[in-house]
């Protein structure tokens, strides 16, 4: 872990140390959602397909429509609570949101902090560029640059698999798009949703995955010691994947569809 990432695992870290003290052991999130009578879910609204906002600026994507099905099946209303890839697990212990929704890919230092939900959908960490870059291996992206989102899963794969390249990184995925769109940066480290978007506004110059650096499941992270709301989510999602709901929301947005089987988070 390079020295940013351990700084940010060490303030999470501490984070959750403070949280934990000022919070009761008894909480009971899912509790608190029926008599508050809403759910506060956080959401990256500059992540497409993920979450983004329509031509009249309201809020949509996939993790949009799932949070939406999701308050539904638990008989409250939804709240969106907008965060970006840096700030989702501290909204999440303090409190600012019951659970994150936010193409949250489930990875060993997260889960030391947080507890995640079963997946219920899959998002790939690749390297894409235009079509003709010399790009076969990792050894190959040396002393280029790369756009990725700051603190994300993308960041950390690039930066732990690729040395002896520029990373450039970017606040959110919107902000990275546009990069990519403008020229700044022409190879990205992201996940082929991201890589579809650039294209749709780059259709003549159009990028292709080069090499898929991880394959990760992606869940609800809601914060520890809160079994009975992770067992009331485990229990929707196997519901509403098996319904096909959930399926369809995830074709909808992201153009493929998804494994029969989710790789395990726990």
């Amino acid at each position: 872990m390079n020295r940013r990432l351990f700084l940010a695992a060490s303030a999470l870290a501490g984070l959750a140390g403070a949280f934990g003290l000022a919070a009761p052991a008894s909480a009971d999130t899912l509790d608190e959602i029926k008599k508050r009578g809403k759910l506060l879910v956080a959401i990256d609204l500059g992540s497409p397909p993920f979450g983004m906002t329509d031509a009249q600026m309201q809020p949509t994507g996939s993790d949009v429509e799932s949070a939406r099905l999701l308050a539904a099946d638990l008989g409250v209303p939804l709240e969106i609570v907008q965060v970006t890839s840096p700030n989702r697990v501290p909204f999440l212990l303090t409190g600012k949101a019951d659970i994150v929704m936010a193409s949250f890919s489930v990875n060993e230092e997260r889960k030391k902090v947080i507890d995640f939900s079963d997946a219920y959908g899959v998002i790939q960490v690749v390297v894409a560029s235009p079509k003709g870059t010399e790009i076969k291996s990792i050894e190959d992206l040396a002393g280029k640059r790369i756009g990725t989102t700051r603190g994300s899963t993308n960041d950390k794969e690039v930066t732990s698999q690729i040395k002896n390249a520029e990373i450039v990184r970017y606040d959110d995925d919107a902000t990275l798009i546009t990069a990519l769109v403008s020229g700044q940066v022409d190879i990205m480290g992201s996940s082929p949703q991201v890589m579809a978007a650039v294209n749709q506004r780059r259709p003549n110059d159009p990028l292709e995955t080069r090499i898929v650096l991880k394959t990760n499941p992606y869940a609800i992270g809601l914060r520890k010691g809160e079994n009975a709301l992770r067992t009331r989510l485990n229990e929707w999602i196997a519901k509403d994947l098996a319904s096909g709901k959930l399926r369809e929301i995830y074709l909808k947005y992201n153009g493929v569809p998804l494994p029969q089987t989710l790789p395990a988070t726990n």
